[in-house]
């Protein structure tokens, strides 16, 4: 189910009764970059702790911004069955306030999710506003002093406006009170701020918002105006806008106030707009990060780690991509003689999911989410004990044999393969490196280096000193220590941290110092005695 701004608001209500009722919910996001190739060593890198990977990323998440977010809502039924309401939440951000919101486009990620059908119209005309906890207190400021407004400065939003004033202008002037009249085709904030706009500008009209775009515009007098405006059907109450300019950050605390489990894929990034976007502002520090979202989401399970996890306990293909995991899943007798898994069945809304594959949008993607955690966790159910396990296995008796992966997010191309946002990490292990020796090439640049051996494999590149390189890769190690054994300018070897590192050999060297002045005093007071 695809919701934008416009039906946003009347669906809330039930979207908060299913998250109430459910087992889990799954989520995944679209972004409008991932990377920021304009910040120097931004790349993700093998040398990366997670704290300096944080410290990267956050750079990239204040760049850019979400313009989807799947949300899969997973219910068990009485029967071994799990029923799922997926949806497409279109999202751009809230344009209500003094301070206009800038955010960066990749081409890249704009091009990637374009091949994927991806709608940017839905995404700029009925994206669901949403902010933070410090935006709204600025808001909620403004809102009280009545020094707010609508960042609508484009040429577009502005002819917008003035049509549907002038439009009402004309027809006052002969209508009698009562009398009514209907603006069309108002998007976003334009209903609002229309009615605002004629309400300060007319004391004789009353407005209403009457969905699907209209705006109704009644004469009234100005004694029944002043009564319409302390009722409570007023939709332009100071806590109305609020409710409205929070839009999907709404949806946000209700699955904050339910705690249950969230899941996901690869799911650092989310996590961290989710921080960014719908909380407060990314903290410089990374502990303190973990610690935020730990208190947000009490459970959260990375099927990319679960995955993980089942490929080395089954015989279970190795696959990287969640549809592929999820089709391996489905199409694999794993466990031939356990019961069989849940049955996973789409709501009547979502169906199109079961007909046909949508990978990148978000709402399938979360679908895939939950429907791999719920398989593997049967198939490790099922593997974890020789006794017979029951035919309808609770939701609670899977996080048990999940609870080694509860909280441990994925961790790509780093130090550690998960971060734990329940404790500490486990400490950093990086995969055997190399060393390049540089002789007679001066000048030699990191990004050389990396041009040079990437054609064999990606290596990430560290500088270790002016004339030597650290070079580290999961692969191809004997492969590049073959091809360079007789270059004339760079010579390989496998690093050595006793040999190599810079500060070990500072310390030998100061040993050394110490030694020999420890033998010539040795030696001299040796003579003064003689």
């Amino acid at each position: 189910m695809e919701v934008g701004a416009e039906g946003f608001a009347r669906r809330l209500p039930r979207l908060r009764r299913r998250i109430l009722r459910a087992a889990f919910v799954a989520l995944d996001m679209e972004f409008t970059g991932l990377h920021s190739t304009s910040l120097q060593n931004n790349e993700p890198s093998l040398f990366d702790s997670p704290a300096e990977r944080y410290v990267k990323a956050r750079q990239s998440v204040q760049r850019f911004t979400l313009v989807q977010l799947g949300l899969a809502i997973f219910s068990k039924e009485n029967s071994n069955k799990y029923v799922v309401h997926s949806y497409n939440f279109f999202l751009f951000p809230s344009t209500l306030g003094l301070r206009d919101i800038e955010f960066t486009l990749s081409a890249s990620s704009i091009q990637f999710l374009s091949h994927y059908g991806f709608d940017y119209n839905k995404f700029l005309k009925d994206g669901i506003p949403y902010m933070n906890e410090v935006q709204e207190k600025v808001l909620r400021q403004h809102l009280l002093a009545g020094t707010w407004t609508v960042c609508s400065t484009s040429n577009a939003d502005k002819d917008v406006l003035k049509k549907a004033i002038d439009e009402v202008t004309s027809w006052i002037a002969a209508a009698k009170e009562e009398d009514t009249m209907i603006l069309q085709d108002l998007n976003g904030y334009h209903v609002l701020e229309v009615q605002l706009i004629l309400r300060q500008a007319l004391e004789n009209v009353w407005t209403e918002p009457l969905g699907d775009k209209k705006v109704m515009v009644k004469k009234v007098s100005p004694e029944h105006r002043q009564l319409l405006e302390n009722s409570s059907y007023d939709h332009c109450q100071k806590k109305l806008i609020l409710l409205s300019a929070r839009g999907f950050t709404n949806l946000f605390q209700i699955l904050v106030k339910a705690k249950k489990p969230l899941v996901g894929h690869n799911m650092f990034m989310d996590l961290m707009h989710l921080h960014d976007k719908f909380y407060r502002p990314l903290p410089e520090s990374y502990d303190e990060f973990k610690r935020n979202i730990h208190n947000l989401f009490p459970v959260i399970i990375d099927t990319k780690t679960v995955a993980k996890s089942v490929q080395k306990k089954c015989l279970f293909p190795r696959v990287s991509s969640l549809l592929e995991v999820y089709a391996v899943l489905c199409s694999s007798n794993l466990n031939p003689k356990g019961p069989p898994c849940p049955v996973i069945a789409l709501a009547s809304g979502c169906s199109r999911y079961a007909e046909k594959k949508s990978p990148h949008e978000a709402g399938y993607d979360a679908f895939l989410c939950g429907s791999v955690l719920l398989m593997s966790a049967h198939l490790l159910l099922c593997r974890s004990t020789d006794d017979a396990v029951e035919a309808d296995p609770s939701f609670s008796q899977y996080l048990t044999v999940l609870a080694e992966h509860v909280n441990k997010v994925n961790f790509i191309r780093g130090g550690v393969s998960s971060i734990n946002f329940s404790g500490e990490d486990v400490p950093s292990r990086h995969p055997p490196a190399l060393i390049v020796h540089v002789r007679g090439w001066p000048g030699l640049t990191e990004r050389q280096i990396y041009q040079e051996f990437k054609a064999r494999c990606r290596f990430d590149v560290r500088r270790l000193s002016k004339n030597q390189f650290i070079l580290l890769s999961n692969q191809y190690r004997q492969l590049v220590l073959r091809d360079y054994k007789h270059h004339p300018h760079l010579q390989v070897s496998v690093y050595r941290h006793w040999r190599h590192s810079p500060s070990v050999n500072c310390l030998l060297q100061i040993s050394g110092i110490v030694a020999l002045w420890s033998l010539l005093a040795f030696a001299l007071g040796g003579n003064s005695s003689c």
